[in-house]
């Protein structure tokens, strides 16, 4: 009967144990960190997958800019080739290069909407407003994700790293650090703003 006693204790004790010491939370955690990477794949694949329609709609009023449309379909097979598993988001050489080829993308794309501004007749194609409204509403998008999954990322690191979840991790779990989603290195310079005037 003590030992019966003795042996729900113990168990009852191990219970208050493991949830106190973070082991479940910072499971959840890390799950969250990875639903939040999950959502910004899934933003990321729905701009690819705009693009050919963007191209082909810019192709019928801009022939003869064949290199800007060609950039923008090579960057878009390079984005959707480079790609990263929830468990490389510890490994900051594999984001920087997954954030590269994303970045080569969106710079391709920027280059595009230029071009579109010496077309009049594109500019009013309802084809071509109705997918530069989406391209900008999955830009908005993909940009909430990144906030969202650097928001987990900061939750995850900062409970693996707190005590006592720092024991419990380096004890039982071993979790690893996850990188946050940088921005672009252009993105840190002041944009030059000219509008053809001489001085």
């Amino acid at each position: 009967m003590i030992k019966r006693i003795a042996l729900t204790l113990m168990a009852l004790f191990s219970v208050m144990i493991l949830t106190g010491c973070g082991y479940n939370s910072m499971q959840m955690q890390e799950e969250n960190v990875f639903a939040a990477w999950g959502n910004l794949e899934a933003s990321l694949q729905r701009r690819a997958d705009l693009i050919p329609n963007l191209v082909e709609t810019v192709k019928g009023a801009a022939a003869h800019e064949k290199d800007t449309l060609q950039a923008v379909i090579e960057a878009r097979a390079k984005a959707t080739q480079t790609t990263l598993s929830p468990e490389m988001l510890s490994n900051k050489a594999a984001l920087a290069k997954f954030q590269a080829a994303q970045s080569g993308l969106s710079s391709a794309l920027s280059r595009l909407m230029v071009v579109v501004e010496r077309y009049p007749d594109l500019k009013a194609n309802q084809n071509y407003l109705g997918l530069q409204s989406q391209l900008e509403g999955t830009e908005n998008r993909i940009n909430v994700a990144r906030q969202r999954y650097n928001n987990a990322v900061k939750a995850f690191n900062g409970s693996i790293r707190s005590f006592p979840n720092s024991l419990t991790n380096s004890v039982m779990l071993h979790l690893e650090r996850k990188e946050f989603f940088q921005a672009d290195p252009g993105a840190k310079e002041v944009p030059k703003v000219s509008f053809g005037t001489k001085s």
